[in-house]
């Protein structure tokens, strides 16, 4: 009887570890989540953008409130996760958490079989994974929170209830706090491929062994009113009596990518100068503006005040934008900017500075400083 009991007893702990364990893992999911994306709280705003475009329709119209949406998700996720991780107000918890997943899950399958965007950004730039990934991940996090409720009564309430309420407010303002200085300055923790200390050269550098982008190509044919799809290999080359309707071209599998892949930098004469500058032995400032109509004009004035110290030293100066040239012309006139400007393209813009405009001082390739315009 005795050993009876002691199984009984070493299966009741033995369960209870697990369901901490359990707990453990969804809160920290959470807060990691939650986290990643409050340190960079611009580019989940650009994410959510994506998502809002790709949805369409009403969805779109509601593309200027994608920041105050990128701060509140982050910032509710991160609560859910530290109150699961300290156990207050659990089941309570456990019950927004689960919502959450409800809405989440079938999301992500939807994305997962769409493909709108490359990879659902639920956690930022630290860690990018799948569509598919995430949407397993979610079937997990589901199942364990579900676990979490049916066994809520095994978790006792640590803290005073007045205590969990202080607690409430500390999580909220945190993450509020951390994405308004975040916003206002720069990521406090760079997750970018354009971080400081990053040599340029050497992130864009892809081995002759690395592999390639693999690609099906599909031909369709039609013949006496019939559809039918036809690959390389046997399409009905020079048979007169099928009809080309259509071809597509479907990735495979991705090769690849060098951390920076995707920088280039054309001048007004139409030329290439991207080696010319990550390759310059000497200091380059580049100012970043990836829309010169929701560009700072303050933060353009202090600019053009930095390059009037040093446009006639060995300090080079170039302004990067995707705007078009009659923008361009009419930022001039606006601000009085004299420095040249270059045309990169928008999301690797996005990607260099998360600040409109923000500063970059690269040193013989390497990064050694980036500025949001506030702090020029």
């Amino acid at each position: 009887m005795i050993k009876n009991i002691e199984k009984k007893s070493s299966g009741k702990s033995a369960g209870k570890v697990a369901l901490h364990i359990i707990r453990i893992v969804v809160s920290i999911v959470f807060i990691f989540s939650g986290f990643v994306k409050l340190v960079d709280p611009l580019g989940f705003t650009y994410k959510i953008e994506d998502y809002l475009v790709a949805f369409g329709g009403f969805m779109e119209n509601l593309s200027g409130w994608a920041l105050p949406m990128s701060i509140g998700i982050s910032t509710f996720e991160m609560l859910l996760g530290l109150s699961l991780f300290f156990q207050i107000k659990l089941r309570t918890t456990s019950i927004f958490i689960l919502i959450f997943m409800l809405v989440m899950t079938p999301l992500t399958l939807w994305i997962a079989i769409k493909n709108p965007v490359t990879d659902c950004g639920c956690f930022g730039e630290a860690l990018v994974i799948s569509n598919w990934a995430t949407f397993y991940k979610n079937i997990v996090l589901l199942i364990f929170i579900l676990i979490i409720i049916g066994f809520s009564k095994q978790f006792k309430q640590i803290f005073l209830t007045y205590v969990e309420c202080l607690f409430f407010l500390i999580f909220i303002g945190s993450g509020v706090g951390i994405a308004l200085y975040s916003l206002r300055n720069l990521p406090i923790i760079d997750f970018l491929p354009y971080k400081t200390g990053t040599n340029i050269p050497e992130a864009m550098y892809v081995p002759e062994d690395a592999p390639t982008d693999k690609y099906e190509t599909t031909f369709i044919y039609e013949k006496d009113g019939i559809q039918k799809e036809f690959t390389l290999e046997n399409y009905p080359k020079g048979d007169s009596t099928w009809k080309f309707v259509d071809q597509k071209t479907t990735l495979i599998s991705e090769g690849y990518k060098a951390p920076i892949h995707n920088l280039t930098m054309v001048n007004d004469m139409g030329d290439d100068i991207t080696e010319d500058v990550i390759y310059y032995p000497k200091y380059t400032y580049i100012l970043i503006m990836y829309d010169l109509d929701k560009a700072s004009i303050e933060g353009a004035i202090e600019a053009q005040k930095l390059y009037e110290r040093y446009k006639n030293s060995s300090t080079k100066f170039y302004a990067l934008t995707a705007s078009g040239d009659d923008k361009v012309e009419s930022f001039r006139e606006l601000t009085g900017a004299t420095f040249p400007f270059c045309k990169t393209d928008p999301i690797t813009l996005k990607t260099m500075v998360r600040s409109n405009p923000g500063l970059m001082l690269i040193h013989n390739g390497v990064i050694e400083g980036k500025w949001s315009w506030r702090n020029f």
